[in-house]
């Protein structure tokens, strides 16, 4: 009989849930998981890893297309969309195994059901309605993470209003397609549909797109969409949809007008919201504020013994972040010494669209109202070896120090590989590093990371290559 009683139960096994479980086990506490749907949770299942797979085969596609730049022959080029969505199925549930067999490997009880809190230390588990556990234990961590917003009037309905679960796994391939957000989600799917042929338009209701970067950045994102034929259209407002046989008319205001606009297929990309509901909250003393859980930066909620993690808690809504709080949280439970608070200002963030966008710490003008005199440095790819042999001249490296002491407050880039390039960076904040340690650091030669080098030395005007 599977025992009940644990010193850890998660509820939820995504990228955060998983994680704290098994830093759990190592630390030798007897833990179990409580997973409803996919071990892996929205990450590795209908999010970052799926996407990224369907992100390869556009990029293959976009490579193809312009393969004579490169000295080879590439006619009548085509694709399968059934064979693109089934490699990025195949890739998620590879993952997915790869998750159930490390929870395996160290020991860690699943419980496939619904989790939800039953009293003090007690976690009941429910399947379809019907009790699966009844499970004790001393800390509990809440990992449920979060979906899709849904405005009134706008919602989806997996046909022809799709949320990001209906982007990534279409039957059929729309020729004009609306993006109603910009944000990483958004932008990443308007990428993938442009590169394979559908007419893009973007809507965003803030007067910029990637509203979280960097102004530059965002600008300069812009015009680089607009330039491959994309429609961008900021500071607008899609009002109504009208559905038809197989297309949806969507009423758009901008620029204190209105018009409507048909598309084969929108993607609704508007931000979510934490899956608070039937935790067994009430009665409790967790605090919630816009849907999700408020917690000090170990974890620790309101109610003694209950801890949350990951998008429930809140921004950033990132993978790696809801990793991190997990080992954090785990590692504060179990008594390890030195354990450091979350610092959201070191967490970065990634965009895999065309061209990539990354970032970590303040943008320029938030460093400027946080009071801070800037020194900012600039770099452009096309003054790059590597990325001029690469043919992905397109791109620039921006960093804000402080102009007193030196401290590196960001680092924001848009280009190829940058979501590879910006862990160097953050590197660089965690370790608390100045311009001088940067300036001093030999980067190899030819890479495309040499940019890095090249941005800091132009803060303090001593760039070589420009």
């Amino acid at each position: 009989m599977t025992d009940t009683s644990f010193d850890l139960v998660v509820i939820g096994g995504g990228p955060g849930g998983y994680v704290a479980a098994i830093r759990a086990a190592q630390l030798g506490l007897k833990t179990a998981v409580v997973e409803r749907e996919h071990l892996g949770g929205i990450c590795l299942n209908w999010g970052c890893i799926p996407t990224k797979a369907l992100l390869r085969s556009a990029e293959v596609g976009h490579l193809l297309k312009h393969a004579d730049a490169y000295g080879f022959s590439a006619s009548n080029v085509s694709f399968d969309l059934a064979k693109i969505v089934d490699r990025s199925r195949k890739v998620a549930s590879q993952l997915s195994n790869g998750v159930k067999h490390l929870l395996k490997k160290n020991k860690v009880t699943v419980f496939d059901g619904l989790g939800r809190l039953n009293g003090a230390g007690k976690v009941k588990v429910e399947k379809d309605g019907k009790p699966v556990a009844d499970l004790a234990a001393k800390n509990i961590i809440l990992a449920t993470g979060a979906r899709a917003r849904v405005f009134p009037g706008l919602e989806p309905d997996g046909k022809l209003i799709w949320t990001y679960k209906e982007a990534m796994v279409p039957t059929v391939m729309p020729k004009s397609l609306l993006v109603v957000g910009s944000g990483a989600i958004g932008i990443e799917f308007a990428s993938f549909y442009h590169n394979l042929g559908a007419k893009v338009t973007v809507v965003e209701v803030m007067p910029r797109i990637l509203p979280v970067e960097d102004a530059e950045i965002s600008a300069f994102a812009q015009k680089s969409f607009e330039k491959q034929g994309m429609k961008i259209m900021a500071g607008a407002n899609v009002k109504a949809f009208k559905k038809g046989a197989d297309n949806v008319t969507a009423t758009i205001e901008a620029g204190g007008k209105t018009e409507d606009q048909t598309f084969d297929r929108v993607i609704l990309a508007v931000g979510i919201v934490g899956n608070v509901e039937n935790l067994g909250l009430d009665g409790t003393k967790v605090k919630v504020e816009k849907t999700h859980i408020m917690t000090d930066g170990y974890g620790a909620t309101g109610e003694p013994g209950v801890y949350a993690i990951g998008d429930l808690t809140g921004a950033p809504w990132l993978a790696h972040k809801a990793s991190h709080e997990g080992v954090i949280c785990v590692e504060k439970i179990a008594g390890v010494k030195a354990v450091h608070p979350l610092d959201t200002r070191n967490i970065p963030g990634c965009t895999y669209c065309m061209p990539q966008v990354a970032s970590v710490g303040l943008t320029e003008q938030a460093a400027k109202d946080k009071g801070h005199e800037v020194k900012v440095g600039r770099f452009p790819f096309i003054g790059n070896g590597k990325a001029i042999a690469l043919g992905e001249p397109e791109g620039m490296v921006k960093t804000v120090f402080d102009a007193k002491t030196g401290e590196l407050l960001g680092a924001h880039m848009i280009g190829a590989e940058v979501t590879e390039l910006i862990q160097g960076y953050t590197v660089a904040r965690t370790l608390e590093t100045t311009e001088a340690e940067l300036m001093h650091t030999v980067f190899p030669h030819p890479t495309l990371s040499e940019m890095m080098h090249e941005s800091v030395l132009a803060a303090y005007g001593r760039a070589i290559h420009i």
